[in-house]
């Protein structure tokens, strides 16, 4: 798997997935624990959703 979330994307995804779990864990609706699907995308660095639409926000690495 090469990493194809990257630098905000990353940030937001983490930020958002956590704000989502913690609205589920105080009484919020079932669906709010989808929050885990982009907490977990954005700890690995990796979307399987982005990969099938072609997209990486992921820096360029110079070698």
């Amino acid at each position: 798997m090469k990493a194809n979330v990257g630098g905000l994307d990353k940030i937001l995804r983490i930020v958002a997935g956590l704000a989502l779990i913690a609205w589920a864990l105080m009484g919020g609706p079932l669906w709010a624990w989808i929050g885990v699907v982009p907490l977990a995308t954005g700890l690995m660095g990796w979307c399987p959703a982005y990969l099938l639409i072609g997209v990486n926000t992921c820096p360029l690495k110079k070698d």
